[in-house]
């Protein structure tokens, strides 16, 4: 995957290439919480937005739903959605209203906590608006998925989607089993070979 998020495509030998197939493909989830949505008397609109801007990453959205705010309906859907997807974006019900239960949910369903990212999500969306302060919204791991809270609104929804992207390729690789560090572009063994002045091993060469 490249820095911003999107999913590299590689060829049969795991080279970086420009072509249409890709070796892997990672999965993502849509869920809209929203009574509205789900009752269907109101578009949705930042799932929809949501699913496009995964999609243009490289993700295969293999789920959208939308569901009414209840903590426990809200952790069904976690569940499942996790065991069908690497990432799930949750989208709504992250403010402070009394009905307002999805980071609730998530962490109901959540084996790990990733502060960090809502903390990157908010720092990133006052730049928007000081109203971001408000957003409740969790990130955290459940297997080997990651469950990402966004705000109900599309453009609270997207910019909080790119802001973490960046950083969750890292996050699913390591939660996959990916754990070795890369190395460094120019360091190995030729690397090494052409190193400056150093200290030299003594040899029996004169």
């Amino acid at each position: 995957m490249t820095k911003d998020g999107s999913v590299e495509r590689r060829g049969r030998e795991g080279e970086a290439t420009g072509l249409a197939v890709e070796a892997v493909r990672l999965t993502a989830a849509v869920i809209t919480v929203s009574d509205s949505c789900a009752q269907g008397l109101r578009h949705d609109t930042s799932g929809e937005a949501l699913q496009q801007e995964l999609r243009a990453r490289g993700f295969d959205v293999v789920r959208r739903v939308k569901v009414a705010d209840e903590m426990r309906e809200i952790e069904d859907v976690l569940r499942h959605a996790a065991r069908e997807a690497r990432l799930v974006v949750t989208t709504g019900g992250t403010g402070i209203a009394a009905r307002d239960v999805t980071p609730e949910a998530t962490l109901a369903v959540c084996d790990r906590v990733l502060e960090g990212v809502a903390e990157l999500m908010r720092s990133e969306g006052r730049r928007e608006t000081p109203m971001a302060v408000l957003s409740r919204g969790v990130c955290g791991t459940r297997g080997t998925s990651v469950i990402l809270n966004v705000p109900g609104s599309p453009a609270g929804a997207l910019s909080s989607l790119r802001a973490a992207l960046p950083v969750l390729p890292h996050a699913l690789d390591l939660l996959g089993g990916k754990t070795e560090h890369e190395t460094p572009s120019g360091s190995g063994t030729n690397a090494g070979n052409q190193q400056g002045p150093g200290p030299r091993a003594e040899s029996g060469r004169q």
